[in-house]
């Protein structure tokens, strides 16, 4: 592995420093006003850094360009285009113009619209997102870009981030006004850690669910799990270490800031964690780790599953997205601060996240809805679906203050009058972490660990930053408004914690009785995808989506529609999977086995040997085999009654068919564990988890 890292380290990006050394002044200050201001970019100074950006691109062996973009499916999408110019003679330069780089053409027409487009209405254009670099990924020039159709309807997940961002940036600049700082620009960061699983190919490829579904639909428990908790942080394996160098080179390459990695709780399971960066830029660098993970791993003889919930009885994979708000001077938002000015600040802030989750913890749990998910989360391994506030004992107590009018004493003793906001430093890490919490306050950001691993974090990221930014306008409003700003801010901050505080939970997440306490406070259990992603298109998430332009209303019920229908088409894979391996692996394996067990009695019977154990494990065999025909007829019929309308059909597929399969992998679960495993047709759990 090349040790100089601080070399190699962007070498395949377009980055600021290849800018600033291959650009005109005049043109690299244009286009940093475009990234900082949002000014627009004359055609003719998108001329000179295209032409930049090609000679760049093909010192470093590429021969394509792509727009490279976030369509709805939760992946992302690239067309290549050589920058080869045919000349007179047969001969060609390689080209690339102004116009290529900042907009291009897609067919749109098979990308998930959600009925904003018939099939016919193909056309749909890329546009150059300058505030994410460009990259070369194996000779390709991939250029970030958003998308949308040939109206301007948003097909992507890019374009809401980047509008959420604007708006998130206006409400904070007025805010931070009031307090005497004249800030140009807040941005949001994000931090996402990333969770997956290494196993065999070999094993992959013998495992039908695995490869059209990314989980496996059936596995009895190994003897061994994940209770001697001695994967995590252990030792890691050669191979995955020599996968994990590999990783890291390929992504500082790329740019990306890969620090931590570790073997997290799961047998197989292991954990990249990057250092944060703008959210836009975030995301892209997500999308694009889990793009050079699967590519990496196929070379050191693994599959990398980015499934939430790839085995059952083991802990699933997550994405935990650290969030918080920096303005351009680096001014941490979430950071308490030393003086009663910075407290105040910072408890204005932090009253925003707290009345903007409760507000709109439906938007954030829809966010995270899927059908994988709904596997994960609540399973004592991943927060509930409820989704509530953790911000630690010390802060609590200063929030409990607050409320009650109080007197706040702090941990070292320090009495003051919380009225006067004159609040003593409230240190990092000054509470334990609460793992068990969705929302968590962490000493200068919040953590969401709702995600699931395969994510894109592009849409958590854009109901995070309205929503703040939405509470942000109404305090903003307030106060700008008030005679005596002082008084104004500590009636308002003491105002909105006491209508809020039912969103605050430090308990344990995962107990019975924090479910009935959010029960009788008031806080939606959405325990399903159908379930959530219903209130997408509720009148009060429609005004908000509306009231900062991030999306319309037929936008809001487009994205309704795809993810309903993604639900209802991935439990349907599953379910026909399922049946599919019951029907020609599973109980052709069983009949073979109590088939040859039978012909082992009769043949003992013949010569006046009893066979009392044999021909008990035949009948048990013969009667479980029975019923798992009958489970996977069963769920075939829940399958074959999906209702056509989207909703219905995926309400049905939540309460009939997932069911229906769930009880079909009970039985045949049961049967692995008495058939002789030189029968059994797939590689087992013991197999895959604990390979050498």
């Amino acid at each position: 592995m090349d040790k100089n890292i601080p070399n190699l380290f962007g070498e395949m990006v377009f980055n600021d420093r290849e800018m600033e050394e291959r650009l005109p002044r005049d043109t690299y200050e244009a286009l940093h006003r475009t990234i900082e201001l949002g000014r627009p970019l004359d055609l003719s100074m998108a001329n000179v850094i295209a032409d930049a950006m090609k000679d760049w691109a093909v010192e470093k062996g590429a021969t394509h360009y792509t727009h490279w973009f976030h369509p709805m499916t939760g992946m992302t999408a690239e067309k290549h285009d050589s920058f080869i110019t045919p000349q007179p003679g047969g001969k060609v330069l390689m080209e690339f113009s102004g116009k290529e780089l900042v907009k291009g053409e897609s067919d749109a027409s098979s990308f998930p619209s959600g009925g904003l487009r018939a099939t016919f209405e193909a056309r749909g254009y890329t546009a150059w997102d300058p505030t994410s670099y460009a990259f070369i990924k194996d000779d390709t020039l991939c250029i970030p870009t958003a998308f949308c159709s040939f109206r301007g309807e948003v097909l992507d997940k890019k374009t809401p981030l980047l509008r959420s961002m604007d708006a998130v940036s206006r409400q904070a600049v007025r805010i931070l006004r009031l307090f005497g700082k004249e800030t140009r620009r807040v941005t949001t960061m994000v931090g996402p850690e990333q969770e997956y699983f290494l196993i065999n190919k070999t094993d992959y490829a013998r495992r039908e669910d695995l490869i059209l579904t990314g989980r496996t639909l059936f596995g009895a428990p190994a003897p061994k799990g994940q209770e001697l908790e001695d994967h995590y942080y252990g030792s890691i394996r050669p191979r995955v270490k020599a996968f994990m160098e590999e990783l890291d080179r390929e992504l500082w390459r790329l740019g990306i800031y890969a620090k931590t990695e570790h073997n997290e709780v799961a047998p197989c399971q292991h954990e990249m964690a990057p250092v944060y960066t703008t959210v836009n830029i975030a995301t892209d660098q997500n999308q694009l780790t889990m793009e050079v993970m699967k590519r990496i791993a196929d070379r050191h003889g693994f599959v990398c599953l980015l499934h939430e919930k790839p085995f059952a009885g083991v802990n699933g994979s997550g994405k935990h997205n650290n969030w918080s708000m920096s303005t351009d001077a680096g001014e941490n938002l979430l950071e308490p601060g030393d003086t009663p000015r910075e407290n105040a600040q910072f408890l204005l802030f932090l009253t925003a996240v707290i009345k903007g989750v409760d507000e709109y913890s439906d938007l954030l749990r829809l966010s995270v809805a899927s059908a994988g998910n709904d596997r994960r989360l609540g399973g004592d391994e991943a927060p509930p679906a409820v989704v509530s506030v953790y911000v630690g004992d010390e802060l609590g107590r200063v929030i409990d203050s607050i409320i009650r009018g109080t007197l706040y004493t702090a941990s070292a003793h320090d009495t003051m009058n919380i009225g006067v906001m004159a609040l003593p430093r409230i240190p990092k890490d000054n509470t334990d972490r609460n793992r068990t919490s969705p929302f968590a306050f962490t000493g200068n950001k919040f953590e969401f660990r709702m995600l699931g691993s395969d994510f894109n974090i592009g849409c958590t990221n854009v109901i995070l930053n309205t929503i703040v930014a939405d509470e942000l306008a109404q305090f903003a409003a307030e106060l700008e408004a008030a005679p005596d700003f002082e008084r104004a801010l500590t009636e308002l901050v003491t105002r909105e914690l006491r209508a809020h505080q039912r969103i605050l939970f430090n308990g344990n997440g995962y107990s019975r009785e924090w479910q009935e306490e959010a029960e009788r406070r008031g806080l939606p259990n959405y325990k399903t995808t159908p379930e959530a992603l219903v209130h997408y298109t509720d009148d009060k998430n429609l005004a908000l989506f509306a009231r900062h332009g991030i999306y319309t209303a037929q936008e809001v019920a487009s994205r309704r529609e795809i993810l309903l229908e993604e639900y209802r088409n991935i439990v349907r894979i599953e379910a026909r999977t399922t049946v599919d391996m019951i029907r020609r692996q599973i109980l052709p394996a069983v009949m073979s086995c109590s088939g040859d067990l039978a012909s082992g009695v009769a043949a003992k019977k013949t010569i006046g040997i009893e066979a009392a154990v044999e021909e008990a494990q035949v009948r048990r065999l013969t009667n479980e085999a029975a019923e798992l025909a009958s489970a996977a007829d069963r769920l075939e019929e829940a399958v074959r009654k999906i209702p056509a309308d989207t909703v219905q059909g995926s309400y049905w597929c939540a309460e009939h068919v997932v069911p229906a399969m769930d009880r079909a992998r009970e039985v045949a679960d049961g049967l692995e564990k008495i058939t002789d495993k030189r029968y059994w047709p797939f590689p087992t759990y013991a197999d895959i988890l604990f390979y050498v």
